[in-house]
């Protein structure tokens, strides 16, 4: 068993705004990788997290979903055959698994892995669906800034409820095209980039800036909307930069007057 890693290195650029000097720099991103929790040998659910604790994580995966009210419902609970860090068995004990055949049946947590297939298997897969950005576009870094100011001041929810996500879409002129908020940045991504699809402006879809974090998901429906570049708040994960750098997108995040780009530094330009 090789439970995959925390955090990892990244060497990264930082360019300064209102100056013409870049700075590299190894940045420590958090690590993700995807973990599938299988009930009596079936798959349930897989999630994106950060390796360690992955028997915990299924307890108490299991009681927040009403699998289980104790430990005493638990008759077996562990690693895979194969010892893989990403798959964890739990097998219930008899009576307990007569009190919900309901929530056992339940398959709508399971996506691309109904057939039980591990967590690396599910991510090959996925990527053999997108494909990498083009190169050409070329945005200012003072435009930048510009387009991460907007969202903040687009957003409406969170002024008032300070909890809620967005996601803006802007066209090659950095024209806004597209804006969503909602109380999942998954949800909130989803909504924007359904707005583009439906006007019709999705072709011309090329800077995106995020309220949350990036994530392996919201780089896989970013390269699904074939959006180049990804901006957020905070720094991705280890895995989405991995994605974002084998799929030639640029991931990049503010860090007081500075844009620290991850991948894909050719697509920001200084003034």
């Amino acid at each position: 068993m090789s439970p995959g890693k925390r955090t990892q290195f990244y060497q990264s650029v930082r360019c300064k705004k209102g100056s013409c000097q870049t700075d590299s720099i190894n940045l420590e991103l958090i690590g993700e990788e995807p973990f599938l929790i299988r009930i009596e040998d079936e798959p349930y659910s897989v999630v994106m997290r950060t390796p360690g604790d992955e028997k915990f994580h299924a307890a108490g995966f299991c009681l927040g979903e009403g699998l289980i009210d104790s430990m005493d419902d638990i008759q077996r609970i562990g690693y895979d055959n194969d010892q893989d860090a990403n798959v964890v068995d739990i097998w219930l004990t008899p009576r307990r698994r007569k009190r919900i055949p309901h929530l056992l049946k339940r398959k709508s947590y399971v996506s691309q892995t109904s057939c039980g297939i591990c967590g690396k298997k599910m991510l090959e897969d996925l990527n053999q669906i997108l494909t990498p950005a083009e190169n050409g576009l070329e945005v200012e870094l003072s435009r930048v800034f510009d387009c991460i100011n907007k969202l903040s001041k687009t957003q409406k929810y969170y002024q008032r409820t300070r909890g809620s996500h967005a996601a803006l879409i802007f066209n090659q002129n950095l024209e806004a095209i597209a804006f969503a908020e909602d109380v999942g940045r998954h949800n909130a991504l989803d909504k924007a980039i359904g707005i583009a699809l439906m006007n019709k402006t999705l072709p011309a879809a090329s800077l995106l800036v995020l309220s949350s974090r990036i994530s392996y998901e919201l780089v896989q429906k970013a390269a699904r909307a074939h959006l180049p570049i990804m901006i957020s708040n905070s720094r991705p994960t280890a895995l989405a930069a991995q994605m974002g750098q084998s799929l030639n997108m640029t991931l990049a995040f503010p860090a007081k007057e500075s844009l620290i780009i991850v991948c894909g530094e050719s697509r920001i330009q200084m003034a």
